[in-house]
């Protein structure tokens, strides 16, 4: 196995996707139908000036690759002006729910997908373009993606990677010199916004959506090969496809979902848009669009500006609505299976992973490793007197890690650690009453976790492990994004290296962990999103 590193240009991509599946290979983009095809092979539309903005060094080194400067045949490839000759970019067709209705054929209109490279592990990373140009797939749109989206997606993808998320992972962000109009909340104030490109890895970036388009419109033969490809390729644990395997890799998909959903919850990640085009079939979090980070713990609360009428992406609705897009996928999957009612029963096993996983989470940011019988209701007495305060969910078990220990260790005493920590992590608009009520749920835990038999540094050990102190608050990443786009890329290079260690202490980023300052309230940005990008 090769250990050195090697430019991007001289590395040799493998087409998979593109081999065993069917395409289209017109190379026609203009907006359209494209029946009877899982992809359109498609060419990156070349910007003005490419230069590198961002590069994630550890998943370079994954991938055996080198950092490239600023400018050159690296970075034209990472910005579509040069396809390297194993390269055979495709857009993949899918269709998809959005917002709950049936939306038809959707598909990569703002991505690309370059081809695979082996990473040193053995494993293949597929590598896509976000914002490369049209593909027949961008309806209405121009393909491109602008600066401040480009950085949220780069920023929170390795924030969540570090974090212990499932997710997709950031290799590059490029600037393309090139202006894009955008009306960012659709209020009729469209203005120019500077350019940049995305490059995204996972193993694969097939959708919930990839299944359900071919299923609506009967492609049976294209479903049954789209499942075994998928199978094959990174299911190979279950064997050969068949009636039986579909069945196994759809119980399998469920818990993946259930998991990282279970990790959602218990960091304060809000997705923002889970339509079922942007469910990936290994779950994996995928498509960093409209997200947020919950700061007070608001379960009602979403950043998408587009669904402020219903609330349907709400931080405390993203379990239910992973069970509903499975419930989707299994109807799609339906064709493949004698009996479809043999997929019900994953669906409750969906349920049951997520309420473990979530519970076993948890139980570590309490420092509680001897499971006894009354901690599920703990558990969910933390969770709405968390609601019921409002305070900050980072903050609050972050400080938790450290007052447990004082007190365990007679630091401190409960009748001051407690409102230090609850002042700690209120906002200025956080009830009273809500925080008497977790002030009290305090007291029972402080009962519970003396009943641990590990030692009190031990106990403060794991909860820092497991409580992040730095994540990628709304704020800092719009403050990020407003000094790229005025040329400043310190501010954007900080973040992303506190965000490489988001458990580790260092004090010298201390004001990174702060709550939301009031100023960024109800700033654009801040608070709130589209999925304009």
């Amino acid at each position: 196995m090769p250990s050195s590193t090697q430019p991007l240009e001289n590395a040799t991509f493998q087409n998979s996707f593109v081999e065993e599946l069917r395409g289209d290979a017109s190379f026609d983009h203009s907006p359209r139908q494209v029946p009877g095809y899982h992809y359109s092979r498609v060419q990156p539309t070349p910007v003005a000036d490419p230069h590198l903005l961002a590069w994630s060094e550890e998943l370079a080194a994954e991938l055996g690759l080198s950092r490239p400067p600023e400018q050159g045949a690296a970075v034209e490839a990472l910005a579509g002006n040069r396809v390297l000759e194993t390269m055979k970019p495709f857009a993949a067709r899918y269709g998809g729910h959005q917002f709950g209705n049936w939306a038809g054929q959707l598909g990569d209109g703002r991505a690309m997908s370059l081809g695979e490279l082996p990473a040193l592990d053995g494993t293949v990373r597929e590598i896509q373009l976000k914002g490369a140009g049209p593909t027949p797939y961008s309806r209405r749109a121009d393909g491109r993606a602008v600066l401040r989206s480009s950085v949220r997606e780069f920023l929170c993808s390795e924030a969540m990677y570090h974090l212990g998320v499932p997710t997709t992972r950031a290799l590059s962000l490029v600037a393309t010199g090139d202006a894009v109009v955008r009306d960012m909340f659709y209020d009729g104030n469209a203005r120019p916004e500077p350019g940049a490109i995305v490059a995204r890895v996972s193993p694969t970036f097939v959708r919930f959506g990839n299944f359900q388009l071919l299923a609506a419109t009967g492609e049976i033969d294209n479903l049954r090969l789209l499942a075994d490809y998928v199978i094959r390729r990174h299911f190979p644990e279950l064997g050969e496809p068949s009636p039986a395997v579909y069945e196994q890799w759809f119980a399998q998909v469920c818990r993946r979902t259930a998991v990282m959903v279970a990790h959602w919850m218990t960091v304060g990640f809000v997705h923002g848009v889970m339509n079922t085009d942007n469910m990936s079939i290994l779950g994996l979090t995928i498509d960093y669009g409209p997200y947020g980070w919950l700061e007070p713990y608001e379960p009602d609360w979403t950043p998408n500006t587009t669904d402020f009428a219903t609330h349907r992406y709400a931080f405390g609705q993203q379990p239910r609505v992973a069970l509903w897009n499975l419930m989707a996928l299994a109807q799609a999957l339906t064709p493949l299976i004698p009996d479809p009612q043999a997929l019900r029963p994953h669906l409750d096993d969906y349920v049951a992973t997520f309420t473990a996983r979530r519970q076993e989470l948890l139980r570590r940011k309490l420092g509680l490793s001897v499971e006894l019988a009354e901690d599920a209701a703990l558990l969910d007495e933390l969770l709405s007197a968390l609601a019921a305060a409002q305070v900050d969910m980072t903050v609050f078990f972050r400080q938790l890690s450290h007052r447990t220990s004082d007190v365990l260790t007679g630091t401190a005493d409960e009748a001051t650690a407690w409102p230090m920590l609850l002042a700690s992590a209120a906002y200025p608009d956080s009830p009273a009453e809500g925080q008497a009520q977790l002030q009290q749920w305090l007291l029972r835990y402080m009962q519970r976790v003396r009943q641990e038999t590990a030692a009190p540094e031990d106990i403060q050990a794991g909860m820092l492990a497991a409580n992040p102190k730095y994540v990628l608050r709304n704020y800092l990443a719009q403050q990020a994004i407003e000094a790229a786009e005025a040329g400043d890329l310190a501010p954007l290079q900080r973040l992303y290296q506190v965000l490489k260690t988001p458990f580790a202490e260092q004090p010298e980023h201390e004001e990174l962990a702060a709550k939301r300052p009031e100023w960024a309230r109800e700033k654009p940005g801040s608070a709130t999103l589209s999925c304009s990008s």
